[in-house]
């Protein structure tokens, strides 16, 4: 696949047509104000994995609506002292999977904390382990669409609460230092990581990899590659509801919680991504509300951007900030 999006130099000064809703700040303390009348409970459960460099903790903490999350908590085996933490968020369809497919971070020397994706995990990797209770409306198969009628019961409002709460749950453990915490991810897990990062004020750093979520007036009309083309489908069936599907969207679109964003950031973009057309990263990148960010370019990759190279990458720009 060729480039097939704007021209880089266009892409570094690209805005987004996303209108942000005038309640936007209000819906979004709402939730959380609701979410937290739970106790968080987050619980940590010692895990043999056979693994003699790291130490696994089996974690569960109330997410949305109270609803129980699960996650993995690994950390350096010799930890004795509140580490830099790196919490991580999980692509589409994608669960927590298994303890041992997750030791880059705890490796470097970084407590890491991995958050399950309620109601997925059933699409690759090693499985999920958290459902999603609540009920939707007609959706087209996928997630995109589940209670897309409103806001208030649109799934992305659950998932997004869920990762708020991770980071409290994972700073909430003795061996997590919370002045130096990050949140990481990958496509969906990119644009949680976002949504983190204009929600929780006093993260350390950022760091968002050709992220889903961003830009959807654009993302849906210019790509026919799933997920974006899960709401076109939608769509497609149920005429007459574009504008409130736009409505409910805009309350989700990650372009507006970048605005918010205060932390550091190291966003990554692919230039043949026909999944997160590369403009729609640059959505979210180029209003980003902090001075000290920067994006990685990869002139010739589809969706699965820099792959172990932006590992290396963001190995080296963590570290010089923790």
């Amino acid at each position: 696949m060729a480039q097939f999006d704007l021209p880089l130099d266009q892409l570094r000064t690209y805005t987004s047509a996303s209108v942000e809703p005038e309640d936007f700040d209000a819906f979004w303390a709402k939730t959380l104000a609701e979410s937290r009348e739970h106790d968080l409970d987050a619980r940590f459960e010692p895990v043999e994995t056979h693994l003699t460099t790291v130490t696994v903790y089996d974690v569960t903490f109330a997410g949305f609506g109270g609803h129980p999350v699960k996650g993995w908590l690994t950390l350096p085996s010799r930890a004795s002292s509140p580490l830099p933490t790196v919490v991580e968020f999980i692509g589409y369809g994608g669960g927590r999977g298994l303890p041992h497919t997750h030791l880059l971070w705890a490796s470097a020397g970084y407590a890491h904390f991995v958050m399950d994706t309620r109601g997925q995990g059933s699409a690759w990797g090693g499985g999920g382990d958290t459902p999603d209770p609540v009920g939707f409306g007609p959706a087209y198969p996928g997630f995109m669409t589940r209670g897309i009628e409103d806001p208030e019961s649109y799934y992305y409002r659950r998932l997004f609460t869920d990762a708020v709460r991770a980071v409290e749950a994972a700073r909430s453990h003795p061996l997590t230092d919370p002045a130096r915490t990050a949140v990481v991810g990958g496509s969906q897990g990119g644009g949680i990581a976002i949504v983190a990062g204009g929600l929780v004020p006093d993260l350390a750093a950022v760091a968002p990899d050709v992220p889903f979520l961003c830009d959807f007036p654009r993302a849906t009309t210019l790509t026919d590659r799933d997920p974006y083309r899960e709401i076109g489908n939608y769509l497609k069936t149920h005429r007459g509801r574009t504008a409130q599907v736009r409505r409910t969207l805009a309350y989700f679109d990650g372009v507006h919680f970048a605005g918010r964003g205060r932390a550091p950031a190291l966003f990554s973009a692919a230039l043949e991504d026909l999944t997160c057309p590369p403009s729609t990263v640059f959505a979210a990148f180029n209003v980003w509300g902090q001075e000290d960010k920067a994006i990685e370019v990869y002139d010739f990759n589809d969706h699965e951007g820099g792959g172990p190279y932006q590992e290396a990458t963001k190995l080296r720009w963590l570290a010089a900030r923790f």
